[in-house]
C-alpha cells in the first residue's frame, strides 16, 4: 500500500506528503525499488513492510514523499491504520493474475468507507506488462476499471522499466494537491459564512 500528505508552503521547504501502496500480490515491493533506484533488484523480501522517503521537483514544487509499501501483508487492524495514515494510494495487480485484479475493487470499497466523507485519490496500476504471453488481464480491463473508479490508469513493468513509472508517482502527488486546494478552498468559504451569519445575528439583535 502507498499514501502522501502535503504539510507546507513550497517557497519555505519541501511539501511533505504520504503515500502507500496497496496490493493483493506482492508485485508493489519491487515497483517502488524500480522508482526509487531506476534499477529492478531481483533479491529482495517481497513481504517486507517498507517505508521510503524521496524528494522530487513536481511542477517546479519540491516534493518530499514518504512512500509506505505493505506489500499486503498486514493483518485488518494494520490495514485500516495505514489507510485512515495516507492520503493517496497506489492500487497494483499483477496482469498474468486475474485474482490480484479481482481484488482491487473490494480494496476500493474499504478505501471509501475509512476515508468516508473524503474522497480517496488513488492510481491504478497494472504491473508485469512485459509478460504479454502470460497476460490475464487486458489493457481494455484495466481502463474500464479505472473509469469505474475515477482514477488515473497506468501499464508498467517493474522488471524492464517499462511504462512511466515516476509519472505513477508524481501523478498522485498531483491528485493530492488538487485535492487539498480544494479542501481548502471549502473550508474558507465554510468559515466566511460563519462569520456572515454571526455578523447578522449580532446586527439582528442590535436593532431589535
Amino acid at each position: 500500500m502507498a499514501s502522501f500528505e502535503f504539510h507546507c508552503d513550497k517557497k519555505e521547504k519541501p511539501s511533505f506528503q504520504k503515500q502507500i501502496l496497496v496490493t493483493p500480490t506482492e508485485v508493489a515491493p519491487a515497483l517502488v525499488v524500480r522508482f526509487l533506484t531506476k534499477r529492478f533488484i531481483w533479491e529482495y523480501d517481497p513481504t517486507l513492510e517498507s517505508t521510503y522517503r524521496h524528494q522530487a521537483t513536481i511542477d517546479d514544487e519540491v516534493v518530499t514523499m514518504e512512500i509506505l509499501d505493505t506489500a499486503g501483508q498486514e493483518d485488518t487492524i494494520q490495514r485500516e491504520g495505514h489507510m485512515r495514515w495516507g492520503e493517496g494510494f497506489v492500487l497494483v495487480y499483477d496482469v498474468t493474475d486475474r485474482g490480484s485484479f479481482e481484488e482491487v475493487l473490494p480494496l476500493k470499497n474499504i478505501l471509501d468507507e475509512i476515508k468516508k466523507p473524503k474522497n480517496v485519490t488513488l492510481i491504478l496500476v497494472g504491473n508485469k506488462a512485459d509478460l504479454d504471453h502470460s497476460r490475464q488481464v487486458s489493457t481494455e480491463e484495466g481502463e474500464k476499471l479505472a473509469t469505474e473508479l475515477a482514477c488515473a490508469f497506468y501499464e508498467c513493468s517493474a522488471c524492464t522499466g517499462e511504462g512511466n513509472i515516476t509519472e505513477i508517482f508524481y501523478e498522485l502527488c498531483r491528485e493530492v494537491r488538487r485535492r487539498r486546494m480544494v479542501q481548502g478552498k471549502t473550508r474558507r468559504r465554510s468559515s466566511t459564512t460563519h462569520v456572515k451569519q454571526a455578523i447578522n445575528k449580532m446586527l439582528t439583535k442590535i436593532s431589535s
